[in-house]
């Protein structure tokens, strides 16, 4: 398998892309990353190629891995995304691996529309699990596909902006990118 990457800037920091022959992205590593379960930084700013081969060496472990065209239509849809066609994201193929449990949610954060958000109990409703909002903020918080594979649209029951691994203050520009009222000073991080 060859797996072609590249880095782009954006409005959120500079991004590596990692996607397959077909064009199939298979992960996506912001320059800064937090760790799920403690919100600490888990690597060093600005190096988000280096995280991603890791990840991907993880993942796959017979993959050739090689530079990809910046002109290449995932790298392309992204950068339409950031211009504001918040659509051209919605059909890239995904492959983001996982459990089929973190499949089932990963799957229902990409059918939340841009502009539009979910709870994470909304969330454990529509894949059938009820009840599992903490399992499914795990599955979210797992997700190897940021932005793609949108979970920046997940917030806690109250409309708080919870957790993302790409830091808070990424999420609210996210969020406001596509449309979503959120407040404006950082400690009132919450829809309104």
């Amino acid at each position: 398998m060859r797996i072609h990457t590249a880095t782009t800037t954006s409005p959120v920091g500079r991004l590596a892309v990692a996607w397959t022959d077909d064009e199939t992205i298979v992960g996506i590593h912001m320059d800064i990353a937090e760790s799920r379960t403690t919100w600490e930084t888990e690597y060093v700013a600005g190096k988000p190629m280096e995280h991603l081969k890791k990840y991907l060496a993880a993942r796959f472990d017979d993959a050739e891995i090689v530079r990809g065209a910046r002109d290449a239509a995932p790298m392309r849809a992204l950068a339409a995304y950031f211009a504001g066609d918040l659509g051209a994201i919605d059909g890239i193929g995904v492959d983001p691996g996982g459990t089929g449990f973190q499949a089932a949610v990963w799957s229902a954060l990409r059918a939340i529309p841009a502009g539009e958000t979910k709870t994470y109990g909304d969330l454990a409703t529509s894949v059938d699990h009820p009840g599992s909002a903490r399992a499914v903020g795990g599955a979210v918080g797992a997700n190897p596909i940021p932005i793609v594979i949108p979970c920046h649209r997940v917030v806690g029951s109250d409309g708080r902006l919870t957790g993302f691994g790409g830091g808070l203050e990424r999420k609210q520009w996210l969020l406001r990118h596509e449309g979503c009222a959120v407040a404006e000073r950082p400690e009132q991080m919450r829809l309104v």
